[in-house]
């Protein structure tokens, strides 16, 4: 007989979703505009069952749903919902539907928390403020703009020679001459005055090695947009505003977000012009993760810092007075993953996972392979390795035309 179902999805599901539901309740979300919960709730045939496996990510790409596959993880949780409106229609030739087809195909449940976490006390919002209101080492740098570097710069046809130098020494010995060489294809000598692209780290801030200690400096914090009428999560709402007890340098807080968001090799800033970066003090910073312009208007602060601002709310801001510090939309959300939700999450679902379990031994008589299902006692929760922003950051290395100095 077979065990497979197509009216319900696995135990292991039903967990990771009422795990998700006790951290960031539906009703903290966005409604106006949102789609948060389950939006994909595969089939679970125990037979063929996934491990009792989440992989966190913001966004579900094409790379992220081959990752959960390989992995053979039952849920995905993705912050960024992969639908937003209704379908019309699914099919392959859609990339986003293809990936929602894939892992239906699999057995791979998605569900997606987004506003609900921006919102939730302890969430998004707050993490960015714990940042922002963080202490680095004593005494912390004296951030300064820096020069271009004097460095000569490499070119391409020297780094790939390189690349044959190093292959050829690891060819044997033995071999003739002759046999070593490689045909040559042309190539242009260019001079690369540019990284490839980088993007922020990963892996989450460690405290134990004097980085960043977060929420250290004295200051107060308020919510800017108040969600109420959610038992148990008083104090929610959207965006936060962080008020220091006494004034800080911008350039420590420029310290604190790089150290905080893991260490981009740069991000936009926005002064107002004929200030100077270093002689900018803050007394108060409007925080919101992603696109921050609905939290943020309005909000009377020195420093807005978000994940983007249109080029217009930036300027604005800045005829303002203010400043404003973005990461490019993703990497204001994609720390939180590895440095709250992943230990959040793995401590409740071990409670969830063990409730569950019970729950459907006594209501149900197992065949084997359920049962085997059931007893799985194993909870795991990961970060994508392959998550990442569409943009990453292309720092010049060196160039004959020098940019104009922000002031």
């Amino acid at each position: 007989m077979s065990t497979y179902t197509t009216d319900r999805a696995s135990p292991f599901t039903r967990a990771v979703v009422s795990s998700m539901r006790r951290l960031y309740p539906e009703a903290l979300a966005d409604q106006s505009f949102d789609n948060t919960g389950l939006l994909l709730e595969a089939p679970f045939d125990p037979i063929r069952r996934q491990m009792n496996s989440v992989l966190l990510t913001i966004d579900l790409t094409k790379a992220v749903a081959d990752e959960a596959i390989e992995r053979k993880d039952c849920v995905v949780v993705a912050y960024h919902p992969i639908i937003f409106r209704g379908f019309k229609s699914l099919t392959l030739s859609d990339c986003q539907q293809q990936s929602v087809l894939r892992l239906a195909l699999e057995g791979i449940s998605v569900y997606s928390p987004h506003t609900a976490v921006d919102a939730a006390p302890g969430g998004l919002a707050d993490w960015l403020a714990d940042i922002v209101t963080g202490h680095l080492p004593s005494p912390e740098p004296a951030t300064h703009t820096a020069h271009p570097e004097k460095t000569s710069p490499e070119t391409i046809e020297e780094e790939e020679e390189e690349g044959e130098v190093e292959s050829e020494a690891n060819t044997s010995t033995e071999q003739p001459a002759e046999a070593k060489k490689k045909p040559q294809r042309p190539r242009m000598s260019l001079q690369r005055t540019y990284s490839k692209p980088t993007y922020p780290s990963h892996r989450p801030v460690d405290t134990s090695k004097n980085d960043l200690d977060p929420s250290s400096v004295d200051h107060t914090r308020s919510v800017i947009s108040p969600v109420t009428g959610v038992k148990g999560f008083e104090g929610a709402g959207f965006g936060r505003l962080v008020t220091f007890n006494e004034p800080q340098p911008l350039t420590h807080l420029v310290e604190r977000i790089a150290h905080g968001v893991g260490s981009p090799k740069g991000f936009p800033l926005a002064i107002p012009q004929g200030k100077q970066v270093e002689d900018i003090q803050i007394r108060n910073v409007g925080v919101s993760a992603g696109s921050g312009h609905s939290v943020l208007k309005g909000v009377e602060a020195d420093l807005l810092f978000t994940g983007e601002l249109s080029h217009h709310e930036a300027l604005a801001a800045t005829e303002k007075g203010q400043c404003v510090i973005t990461l490019f939309h993703s990497n204001s959300e994609r720390g939180f993953l590895s440095s709250v939700l992943k230990e959040k999450l793995t401590e409740v679902l071990k409670e969830e996972w063990e409730r569950v379990r019970n729950e459907v031994a006594e209501a149900q008589e197992l065949t084997p392979e359920w049962e085997d299902a059931v007893k799985d006692e194993d909870v795991l929760v990961e970060c994508s390795e392959r998550d990442r922003d569409p943009f990453g950051v292309v720092i010049l290395q060196s160039s004959k035309q020098e940019g104009k100095p922000l002031s």
